[in-house]
């Protein structure tokens, strides 16, 4: 099997030398450039435009009627998206924790402080930690660590007034569920 050697070609628009792409060797006649892109998309739609059956594709009564109907079919295609209410929102609702009292000092660095003044860090760090970006899992993931949350302060539901939620000793996971085998 014979290696087709690489050979450098002369872009059309602005005349330096190029490597062109392997799957369009054949075809390529520019540069990657933004300037030379838009000349080769210019020169191609130009060719297109020359050929006579290509001519009067945006003409007449049927071209016209057809677009009608996809227009019809795609209502608001072109329009841009109302801005809709962030779904995050309304799962990161704040509560107040009765019965406590804070005790210690915070300075301005606190990590507290830096978590509760920047949802969009608490957004990515649950997205780096779940590897996913969609907001659907993103609440699911917030409902989740907001209920375990709850639990660890006493103050989920289904939690008795004095009863703890969490029990430091004891864990949801036994030891023997740890070990892994295939």
């Amino acid at each position: 099997m014979l290696k087709k050697r690489k050979r450098k070609r002369k872009c059309r628009c602005c005349g330096k030398m190029y490597l062109p792409d392997p799957r369009t060797r054949d075809r390529q006649k520019h540069c990657s450039a933004p300037e030379c892109k838009q000349a080769s998309k210019k020169a191609r739609q130009q060719k297109w435009l020359n050929k006579p059956e290509n001519r009067t594709y945006f003409c007449g009564q049927e071209n016209t009627s057809r677009v009608q109907q996809w227009r019809r079919n795609h209502p608001g295609y072109w329009r841009r998206c109302p801005k809709t209410r962030n779904a995050l929102q309304d799962d990161c609702s704040s509560q107040v924790v009765t019965g406590q009292e804070d005790t210690t000092t915070l300075t301005e660095s606190a990590l507290q402080g830096d978590c509760q003044l920047q949802p969009s860090l608490v957004v990515g760090l649950i997205a780096h930690l779940t590897g996913s970006a969609l907001q659907d899992d993103i609440a699911i993931s917030i409902r989740k660590m907001q209920a375990y949350g709850q639990s660890i302060l006493g103050i989920g539901p289904g939690i008795e007034k004095g009863e703890k939620g969490h029990d430091r000793k004891t864990s949801a996971v036994s030891r023997a569920d740890t070990s892994y085998s295939c």
